[in-house]
């Protein structure tokens, strides 16, 4: 304990040292609450981490790879002394992979890098829907972490046809499709996605918007987004309480934890996790590398695209449903999305206390993950209505029943405590009783304090 005592003491004077000569305190962020510091609460910082990681293993990524269509007069994976006829790109990630000391590692680990980043924001954004992150004065982040998702989602699509493998390019022209069905945004985007209609067009196109266009768009709504939340600070937690503060005023962060050293470490301690996991299953499982686009050697492969867009395939595989209705359904869910901080305006945060909002979100969350699983067991199988109620009825039913039900619950015992709490005051005094009795001395409590007690 002494020598406990003496370190974070030494500790202190050493980082009081640097921070008065570096002038850290000017441009550090907000302090936060003590009872913050759980990993709930840090899901977009995770998020961050993610995007900042791959930044960095995609900038070594870029010393080896060519992102050009043309053939190659290397072996490529070939027996010596033959040539591959393999196109620039593919055979450029072969070479990583197979010649590039810890290649294999620097590219798995990109790869499933995305994978965790997209896992780690639909959490972030669930976070912020259940615990109405969303409500006022968020409503311009809410906003913007949305686009922040709809930019990683871009990210994902923009560079799984990057090694040019079959899959990737048949999955990627599906996707170009279902994007210039998009009502006006589709004939206006069209020049800008095929660019001049040829392959080369294409994947010169996507490797620019992956590398530079929406980096640069993620990191200015990054920059946004964190503005904002340190404009508003971190919402309190949730209750029933409508006159709930949800924003901590500047004294009460006197007696907050500062950004400089202990949130920042416990942040690195987070990031240094996540890298340590991310190597790991990147050294464990390695990406194996399909063959390449125009291998007419190859057994045909099923066009299917990565996991997080495997429920959009899906639907557009449903009986009677064409892509422009697909597209449709998504057009709608994001406006829902963005315009939910102006649909959902009820001062009351908890999710016990919005079960409309809880059942759409739980009925999109099951849609998302039945249709995901549903995708990548049966790509590009035709489903018939039927089959498709006997699927996705129940789940919307289901969770229906069960919110109305807790929420019904919840209700019923809600008002038996602001009954209890009453004829506790009556019979304390506290309130005036009718006929003829004394007035009481002590005012009563006022409808929000019943509210915070019933708590």
């Amino acid at each position: 304990m002494g020598f406990e005592h003496w370190f974070n003491k030494n500790l202190n004077r050493v980082w009081g040292f640097i921070e008065q000569r570096a002038g850290i305190s000017k441009w550090a962020l907000r302090p936060q609450p003590a009872f913050t510091f759980k990993p709930s609460y840090w899901t977009g910082a995770f998020v961050a981490n993610a995007f900042f990681i791959q930044v960095a293993t995609g900038l070594l990524l870029l010393l080896y790879y060519e992102p050009s269509v043309a053939p190659t007069l290397t072996s490529c994976g070939q027996p010596l002394g033959t040539y591959s006829t393999a196109p620039a790109a593919w055979c450029s990630t072969y070479y990583l992979i197979h010649g590039v000391p810890m290649g294999s590692l620097l590219l798995s680990s990109h790869l499933y890098g995305a994978y965790a980043m997209l896992f780690l924001a639909f959490i972030h954004f669930y976070r912020g829907y259940y615990l109405g992150a969303y409500k006022k004065p968020r409503e311009f982040s809410w906003m913007a972490g949305t686009l922040l998702l709809l930019l990683t989602l871009g990210m994902g699509f923009t560079g799984y046809i990057l090694p040019y493998t079959e899959i990737a390019y048949n999955a990627t022209n599906v996707g170009i499709v279902l994007a210039l069905r998009l009502p006006t945004l589709g004939a206006l985007t069209a020049p800008f996605l095929l660019a001049n209609g040829t392959p080369q067009g294409l994947l010169s196109r996507m490797f620019a918007l992956h590398v530079l266009v929406i980096p640069l768009a993620l990191g200015a709504l990054l920059y946004a987004h964190i503005a904002l939340f340190e404009s508003h600070g971190i919402a309190p937690p949730a209750t029933s309480d409508p006159t709930q503060r949800n924003v901590y005023v500047k004294a009460e962060e006197k007696t907050q934890v500062p950004f400089w050293p202990q949130i920042f470490f416990y942040m690195t301690k987070w990031a240094l996790l996540y890298l340590g996991l991310l190597f790991g299953i990147a050294a464990l499982w390695p990406w194996q590398l399909p063959t390449y686009y125009g291998n007419f050697a190859a057994v045909a492969s099923v066009t299917e695209p990565d996991w997080y867009f495997l429920w959009l395939f899906k639907v557009v595989d449903f009986y009677g449903v064409t892509p422009v209705i697909a597209v449709g359904i998504t057009v709608v869910l994001m406006l829902y999305i963005l315009a939910l901080p102006f649909l959902d305006r009820s001062p009351r945060r908890h999710p016990r206390d919005r079960p409309i909002v809880v059942m759409i979100g739980n009925t999109l969350l099951g849609f998302f993950i039945l249709l995901t699983v549903w995708g990548g067991l049966t790509p590009g199988v035709q489903i018939l209505p039927m089959a498709v109620a006997e699927r996705l009825a129940p789940i919307a039913i289901i969770n229906v029943l069960v919110v109305a039900l807790f929420y019904l619950r919840y209700r019923k015992s809600y008002q038996s405590r602001l009954i209890a709490r009453g004829s506790a005051y009556r019979l304390s005094g506290a309130y005036p009783v009718v006929g003829g009795a004394p007035r009481a001395t002590v005012s009563p409590p006022s409808r929000a304090s019943e509210v915070k007690s019933a708590d």
